[in-house]
């Protein structure tokens, strides 16, 4: 079924927030679980089939393949908020120019990537910590892949504006097209071919490509509520500027792991080696799967919350934040409890090697012991990302992962001398200082919508 622009919009003003939050959520979400099984089975079959060398070298590609998405998220979560915020007001021309502007600044952003990692691919794999072992693997795979830094980051892109017109079917569809096709390539690739870790990188790539394909036939069919036409392509930097504003706050989060696995990665590989380096390549992949579930129902909520904040029905942001954080909460628990149970096991499904085997079970258990107040934190930081909100939005993103992260863990293994124990000790240290700080801006921000929606009731004409 089809639904119109009007009905759109009239969803996301009266619908019952719950229902709503489901509607919205969960193509999402099902498209972020596929698109982390993805990343679960690229490392399977990289782990089990070409060793632990090339799973060490998807750990130094992989900061790097989140910066690509971080890039795509910027332009995507900045423009999908403003275009949210502009439905919200009635004014459909700017959201048209906003989302074309989106597109456009995205093509351009995405062959600057790939220009640039295809010029300084050895130095850049060398600063995220890839030795001489591991970076002939880590070299065959992002070889390929900077080269669909554009079909990415534009699917990334698409999928956020798709979503701020409340049309979340759609981006599920994208999203699975894209992981499910590089699920069933990846062992063609891998062994059939034999192709080995060069072979994973080219199913990614087509795959992506297909995706992209899919949005653009979308964008041109009539059925979008944005009616871009050549005009709503021509750049404007005042446009442009304000993408990127509401954007950096997810740009940061994502980028400061980039930038976060410059310093862990070598403090891991001096600690552990390259096994212990290859241990985290798993775990951060058990990560991505945990956290992917949460992001999805995030990006059902910030159309809810963009679009009733612009139409200043506080009640109803109020009550969107209220009911996602219940939720984000009950699924990080959840994961918690099933990693906490069975490391060992996990790690056996990517890597036959028993001290891999061993060194991930006991770091998993420690990195992940805080994940359920993780969900807060970064239920905070969408939270003003989608009130339009961009520099508290900024600091919550770049509090966990950079402000307190680096630091302490440097502190951390010197100060207790536990050496790799204490690297990985330091993310439940840094996810409980992010979440009491998170607690505290989130109280004070209700308070705002609380003051604002008291303002507009008084000034409301008496009812007779």
């Amino acid at each position: 079924m089809i639904i119109n622009q009007n009905e759109r919009q009239q969803m996301l003003a009266n619908a019952p927030i719950g229902k709503l939050l489901l509607k919205l959520s969960v193509p999402a979400t099902l498209a972020m679980i596929v698109n982390a099984l993805y990343n679960i089975v690229d490392a399977i079959y990289i782990g089990q089939g070409v060793g632990f060398l090339g799973m060490a070298g998807l750990t130094v590609a992989f900061p790097i393949q989140m910066f690509i998405l971080a890039v795509g998220q910027m332009v995507g979560i900045g423009g999908g908020a403003l275009a949210s915020i502009s439905l919200g007001e009635g004014d459909s021309e700017k959201a048209d120019n906003v989302a074309g502007n989106a597109y456009v600044l995205i093509v351009i952003l995405g062959v600057l990537i790939m220009i640039t990692g295809s010029l300084l691919l050895d130095p850049i794999l060398k600063l995220f910590g890839a030795s001489a072992d591991v970076l002939p693997y880590a070299r065959d795979y992002m070889s390929v892949i900077f080269y669909g830094a554009v079909f990415f980051s534009f699917s990334v892109v698409g999928n956020n504006i798709v979503r701020s017109e409340g049309n979340a079917m759609v981006a599920m569809i994208s999203m699975m097209i894209g992981a499910g096709l590089n699920i069933i390539l990846d062992p063609i690739f891998i062994f059939a071919l034999d192709m080995g870790i060069r072979g994973a990188a080219i199913a990614t790539i087509l795959s992506q490509f297909v995706s992209f394909i899919y949005l653009l036939i979308y964008m041109y069919s009539g059925k979008s509520i944005f009616a871009i036409k050549p005009h709503h392509l021509r750049p404007h930097a005042a446009y442009m500027s304000e993408i990127l504003q509401l954007g950096f706050p997810a740009f940061s989060r994502q980028v400061g792991g980039s930038i976060l696995a410059i310093f862990l990665n070598t403090s891991i590989v001096q600690y552990g080696g390259d096994i212990a380096l290859s241990a985290f390549g798993a775990i951060n992949r058990i990560i991505a799967f945990l956290f992917m579930p949460m992001f999805g129902v995030l990006q059902g909520f910030q159309p809810i919350a963009g679009f009733n904040y612009g139409a200043r029905r506080f009640d109803r942001v109020r009550e969107s934040i209220r009911i996602a954080q219940i939720v984000l909460i009950a699924m990080a628990s959840f994961g918690w409890l099933i990693a906490q149970l069975f490391p060992a096991l996990i790690m056996r499904l990517f890597t036959p090697e028993l001290e891999v085997i061993d060194i991930g079970a006991k770091a998993l258990r420690i990195i992940i012991s805080a994940i359920p107040f993780v969900s807060i934190q970064i239920m905070s930081a969408s939270v003003y990302q989608a009130l339009g909100k961009a520099k508290p939005a900024l600091f919550l993103s770049l509090l966990r992962q950079f402000i307190l992260f680096i630091p302490l863990m440097y502190i951390i293994p010197a100060v207790t001398g536990l050496g790799l124990t204490g690297v990985w000790l330091t993310y439940p240290a840094a996810d409980v200082i992010s979440t009491i700080v998170s607690i505290f801006m989130l109280s004070k921000l209700y308070k705002q919508i609380n003051t604002a929606q008291a303002s507009q009731e008084e000034a409301l004409p008496p009812q007779t």
